[in-house]
């Protein structure tokens, strides 16, 4: 992602709803899991996610690739190393937690992330791993973000089995707005990550918060969402 992309997102996280929503569902997994320890933020740009983590009790590290995402998240206070989730310079077995947020569609050797996800985590621990869904809704916006790829259920399931780690769950997430997504991606140009319009965005974080409580993580979204344990 280029640097302009990494400060647009850090100026924008704290209150678009898309960023506002994906940090709910993933305090709403830190509150199924035990007590807290080791976690590992890969791919944590400025490092949103990381702040969750350590508002839970967590001990944080945050791992970036981009040199401007890593000084951003330095900046403000988080313990950051940059480095290739291809080649976590981590200790095995040291990890009770890690994350990962939409970094494996960057990654052309995928299976190599997802293999040292499960390296660095105790056994028992829990990956929490979210990326794009479905290449029907290949844009843009993908080749503007540097996707390599969007995945299926099949894909992404043979991925994480690949890598060493057991799935507990998968699921879609931004179902309801899957189809204004398609629309607007089909005459996009570029990234749709943007400041947007209070108004609209207040309307959309209504949308998106509704999906917690309805039945539709089976139904086509536009993430996936996985939440998986090393054997």
């Amino acid at each position: 992602m280029e640097a302009t992309e990494l400060r647009t997102l850090v100026e924008v996280e704290d209150r678009h709803w898309w960023y506002r929503e994906r940090r709910s569902l993933l305090a709403k997994e830190l509150r199924r899991l035990p007590a807290p320890g080791a976690a590992l933020d890969i791919g944590a740009a400025g490092g949103g996610n990381t702040r969750v983590l350590r508002s839970f009790g967590w001990k944080p590290l945050a791992l970036e690739y981009a040199p401007t995402a890593a000084l951003i998240a330095r900046e403000r206070g988080l313990n950051v190393i940059r480095a290739d989730a291809r080649e976590l310079p981590v200790r095995s077995g040291s990890m009770d937690l890690v994350t990962a947020f939409d970094i494996l569609e960057h990654i052309e050797e995928d299976y190599l992330a997802a293999a040292e996800i499960c390296r660095v985590l105790r056994h028992g621990g829990t990956a929490l791993i979210a990326v794009p869904a479905d290449m029907a809704l290949w844009s843009a916006h993908d080749e503007a973000v540097d996707h390599v790829r969007r995945y299926d259920r099949e894909g992404l399931t043979a991925l994480i089995l690949k890598g060493g780690l057991i799935i507990e769950d998968m699921w879609s997430w931004n179902v309801l707005l899957r189809p204004v997504v398609k629309l607007r991606r089909k005459s996009s140009s570029g990234s749709d990550l943007d400041d947007i319009n209070p108004v609209i965005n207040t309307g959309l974080r209504a949308v998106i918060t509704a999906e917690r409580y309805l039945p539709v993580k089976s139904l086509p979204g536009v993430s996936l969402f996985v939440r998986a344990r090393r054997p």
